[in-house]
This record gives structure tokens, sequence and C-alpha cells, in this order.
């Protein structure tokens, strides 16, 4: 039995990983999920505590099915989310994350979504919140494979600053091979809207509170329309509150 290797960041999907953290639950175990044709799943990935955690989630939606993953990294030393999906024809995918991390945290999201059948469709939405000398990354590659005709692909990747000195990083991608396709998708780091927050505060909110707001409802785009949509909004909310 051969010992896969501890990658590196010359390895394009660890390129702004924590190497040495992830090396203390290398290797990552992946876990199946198989949805039948027809059929729908839902999954959410909460990681909240302090401990470095990985995990590589892998889904195959055959014909017709649907999947609904939320994921919220918001606590870890190093947390690394990477789901690779395979969608048959007319299947549906739905991804909504968020980061948020403060200190030296670093955080990741990788995804490959691979559109194999004809009229699938996916969205994927992430946010990141970062403080301090935190690390946020979305590695995200959508694929189109030749007969994939009808596909409808977007991504929607944004990360917001609390500090300059936090670093996010985000690289979307497509790569097709089919025709009358849909796909798009939009990055953007930035800071909190100046003008924003001064509507907000001239209306008698704190600054604090008014950053808060703003902040929170940054964050529930990515659980809009989860299954558990309050209770993912209320975790975040609370870790967001300890950041600032």
């Amino acid at each position: 039995m051969t010992t896969l290797a501890l990658p590196t960041r010359r390895d394009e999907a660890f390129r702004y990983s924590d190497v040495d953290a992830l090396a203390s639950v290398w290797p990552v175990a992946r876990e199946e999920i198989l949805v039948p044709a027809g059929q729908s799943g839902m999954l959410d990935v909460v990681e909240t505590g302090s401990a470095t955690v990985a995990r590589h989630l892998v889904i195959t939606l055959e014909a017709g099915a649907t999947f609904d993953l939320r994921v919220l990294l918001a606590g870890p030393a190093f947390g690394r989310i990477a789901v690779d999906v395979r969608l048959g024809e007319k299947a549906d995918f739905t991804l909504g994350a968020a980061q948020l991390a403060t200190g030296s945290e670093t955080v990741e999201i990788v995804t490959e979504v691979t559109h194999a059948g004809p009229s699938a469709t996916s969205e994927q939405i992430v946010r990141t919140v970062l403080s301090g000398h935190a690390t946020g990354t979305y590695l995200g590659r959508i694929g189109v494979e030749r007969g994939a005709d009808g596909t409808d692909a977007e991504q929607s990747v944004r990360a917001m600053l609390l500090d300059r000195t936090a670093t996010a990083n985000a690289r979307p991608e497509l790569e097709i091979y089919a025709d009358d396709v849909k796909a798009a998708h939009g990055c953007a780091v930035g800071e909190l809207d100046a003008q924003g927050l001064f509507y907000l505060m001239s209306r008698g909110l704190p600054p604090s509170e008014a950053k808060r707001l703003m902040l929170q409802a940054f964050i529930a785009e990515a659980f809009a329309g989860a299954s558990h949509e309050d209770t993912l909004s209320e975790q975040a909310l609370t870790r967001l509150e300890a950041i600032l």
C-alpha cells in the first residue's frame, strides 16, 4: 500500500494552503456521495472549531438529480473544503459557502464542477470575510464536457477585507468544450462600502452595529434558500461578532 504524497504549493489546488497544518491531517479521505437519477440530496458542512480540518467531498449526480451543499468555515486555524461534482443530464447542483477568519487563520474552498451531461445547471456562491492576518482562498473550476450542450453554470465569488493585512485569493475558471452553453463567473475583493456605512450611521446606528449589519447581509447571500438558512446564518453571525 502506497501513501499519498503530501502536496506542495507547486500543486495548483494547494497554491495558498498552509501545508504544514495540512500535514497533520494528511491524507484526506474522499467522502463519496451518489445521488441516484431523479432524486435529491443536501448537506450542511459546518466547521466552527479551532482544530485543523480538511475534507474532500466527491459528489456524483445522475440524470435529473439535485444536490444542495452549504458550507460554513468559521474558526479553524486551518480549514479546507474540497468539492468535486459531476453532473449528469438535467442534474442541478447548488453551493452556498461562507468563510470567516481572523488572526493568522487560513481557510479555503476548492471546487471542481464537471458538467458531463446536457442541460445540467450549477450555481456557486462564495462569500469570505477576513480580518487580522487571515488568508481566505477560493479556487473554482467549471468544466463542460463535449456533448454537455444546454449547460447553465454560474460562480459568484466575493471577499471582504476588514483589515488590509488580510489576504484574499480567488481563481474562478471555465473550461468549455460544448456549444449552446451559458457560463459566467464574477469575482470581487474589497472593503466595506464607505457610503453604505455612512448611510446607516446617519440613521442613528453606531459604527460597530452598522458594520455588523452590512456584513450579516453579505454572508446571508451564501445561505439564501437553504433548508437550514436561519441556523446557518446564526452560526455565521456568532463568529462574525467574535471577529468584529
